[in-house]
C-alpha cells in the first residue's frame, strides 16, 4: 500500500469535491465541511499587519505544494513513540498522513461504555455526542484561514468518550505521524462525562525528523462536572513542518484539568490554546515546556477564560532557546463580570542558550470582576557562567553542564507531571537537542 501523502496537489475546489466524494460520513458533517470551505476560500493567509500574527511570518509557506489527505496509508513507517515507552496502555490510536491506521481499546473499557477510535469513523455511530460539539462548542473554524482549512479537510482524528463515573486507570495513547511532504488535519475530541477520569497521552512525529509537511489541526477537550482529565500533548514534528493548531478545553463544575504541552518540533508553529472555566469550582492547570533550535519559530498564544465564580487557573510555560531560534508566548487571563472569587495565574520563563536566539513574552490581564486574585509574570535570562564553571570543575563537560542546568530550569514543569514516563521522555528529548557553545 502506498504511503503517498496527497492525492491532488493544492487546495482547489476540484480537490475539495474529490475529497468529499472519498468520504463516507453523515450529512451534517459534510455540511460543516462545505461551510468551512467557503470560509477558507474567502479568507486571506494571515499577515503581520494584525496583532495576532505580528510576530509570526508565514510568507514562506506555499500551500499549493500540499494537498488533501489521501486514503492510502499504512502503519509500516510509523515512528517510535516517546510518551508511551514502557507504559502499560489501556488503548491506542495511530494515524499516518491523516489516515487512521491503528485503533485499539481494552475489552474491559469497551464493556464499561468507553469509546475510543477514529473520529470520522465514529461520527455517525455517536452523532448525539459528537455533532453538538464538533466546530460548535469546541473549535471555531472561522478563526483564520488555517482553522478553516482544518474544518474543510479534517481527517485522521481521534474521539474519546468516557461515561459517567467511569475511571480509566491505564493511560490511553494517540500518535499522529507524517511522511516527508505529507499533511495532517487531525482533531482530537475528548468528552469526559460527570465524575469520569482519564489520562490521555498524545504526540506527533515525522518519519523524517527533518522532513517538510503541513499540519492544520485541533484539540477539543470537554471535562464534565467533577470529572478529571490529565492530558499530555507533545508536538514533535520534523523541523520542516508548518504547524497550525486551534486547541480548546472547557471545564465544568468542580472539574479538574491538567494539560501539559511539550513543543519541540516544527519549522514554524502558531498555536492558540484556550481554556474556558464554565462551572463553579472548575480548576485548570496548564504546563508548557518549549525548546527551539536552528531557525525554528514557535508561537503559542494562551487564553484563560473565567466565565463563572470560584474557579482557578494556573499556567506555567518554560522556554529554552539556542542557535537563531525564536519563541513567542502571549498569554491572557480574561475574567468576566460574573466570575467573582477567581484565582488566576500565568507565568513564562525563558532561558537563552545563545546570543542570537530571541524570545517574546507577553502576559496580559483583562479583569471585569472586583473580587479576584489574578497575577502574571515573565522572566528571561542566560545560562550562568559561574554555574557552568562549577559543574565543569566537578568533571562534567561543558555540554553536560549546560544540559544539567537546562534540566533544572524545566524541573518546575516536570514536577507537575504525574506520569513518570512523560517526565522522563520530555527531559530526554530536550537534553538530546542541547549543543555546546563557547
Amino acid at each position: 500500500m502506498s504511503n503517498s501523502a496527497t492525492s491532488i496537489t493544492g487546495f482547489s475546489s476540484e480537490a475539495f469535491e474529490a475529497f468529499l466524494a472519498s468520504r463516507n460520513e453523515p450529512q451534517w458533517l459534510t455540511a460543516q465541511r462545505k461551510t468551512a470551505w467557503d470560509v477558507f476560500s474567502a479568507l486571506p493567509i494571515p499577515n503581520r499587519s494584525s496583532e495576532e500574527w505580528l510576530r509570526t511570518d508565514v510568507r514562506g509557506l506555499k500551500l499549493a505544494q500540499y494537498g488533501s489527505p489521501s486514503l492510502a496509508a499504512d502503519d509500516s513507517t510509523i515512528p517510535k513513540s516517546l510518551l508511551a515507552e514502557g507504559v502499560q496502555l489501556g488503548g491506542r490510536t495511530a494515524t499516518l498522513d491523516s489516515k487512521n491506521v491503528v485503533a485499539e481499546l481494552d475489552q474491559e473499557l469497551i464493556d464499561q461504555g468507553v469509546v475510543f477510535g477514529g473520529l470520522e469513523e465514529l461520527a455517525g455511530e455517536h452523532e448525539k455526542l459528537i455533532q453538538p460539539r464538533l466546530f460548535t462548542k469546541g473549535i471555531d473554524f472561522r478563526t483564520d484561514k488555517f482553522a478553516a482549512l482544518h474544518g474543510a479537510f479534517m481527517s485522521g482524528g481521534t474521539f474519546l468518550y468516557v461515561p459517567k463515573r467511569v475511571v480509566i486507570e491505564k493511560p490511553l495513547h494517540i500518535l499522529s505521524a507524517m511522511t516527508s511532504g505529507g499533511v495532517d488535519f487531525g482533531q482530537t475530541l475528548v468528552i469526559l462525562d460527570e465524575g469520569a477520569e482519564a489520562t490521555l497521552l498524545s504526540e506527533t512525529a515525522s518519519v523524517d525528523p527533518t522532513g517538510a509537511g503541513l499540519h492544520c489541526g485541533a484539540i477539543a477537550l470537554f471535562v464534565g462536572p467533577r470529572a478529571r482529565l490529565r492530558y499530555v500533548n507533545l508536538q514533535n514534528w520534523g523541523t520542516g513542518v508548518w504547524h497550525f493548531a486551534q486547541q480548546r478545553a472547557t471545564v465544568d463544575r468542580d472539574g479538574r484539568l491538567q494539560w501539559t504541552i511539550g513543543a519541540l518540533g516544527a519549522r514554524t508553529a502558531k498555536v492558540n490554546q484556550h481554556v474556558a472555566l464554565v462551572g463553579p469550582g472548575a480548576d485548570a492547570q496548564v504546563n508548557g515546556a518549549m525548546f527551539a533550535e536552528g531557525k525554528q519559530h514557535l508561537a503559542y498564544h494562551t487564553y484563560q477564560r473565567h466565565h463563572v465564580p470560584q474557579c482557578r487557573s494556573d499556567l506555567l510555560y518554560k522556554s529554552a532557546l539556542q542557535d537563531r531560534s525564536h519563541i513567542v508566548w502571549q498569554g491572557m487571563i480574561k475574567v468576566d463580570p460574573a466570575a467573582q472569587q477567581t484565582n488566576g495565574y500565568q507565568r513564562n520563563d525563558s532561558l537563552m542558550l545563545s546570543n542570537e536566539a530571541h524570545s517574546d513574552s507577553i502576559p496580559g490581564l483583562e479583569i471585569e470582576a472586583d473580587d479576584v486574585k489574578c497575577s502574571h509574570g515573565a522572566t528571561s535570562g542566560r545560562v550562568d557562567d559561574e554555574l557552568v564553571f562549577y559543574a565543569r570543575s566537578r568533571g562534567l563537560t561543558k555540554r553536560e553542564a549546560i544540559r544539567m542546568i537546562v534540566a533544572g530550569f524545566f524541573q518546575q514543569v516536570f514536577d507537575r507531571i504525574t506520569v513518570e514516563s512523560v517526565r522522563h521522555a520530555l527531559g530526554e528529548a530536550i537534553g538530546r537537542r542541547i549543543r555546546e557553545y563557547d
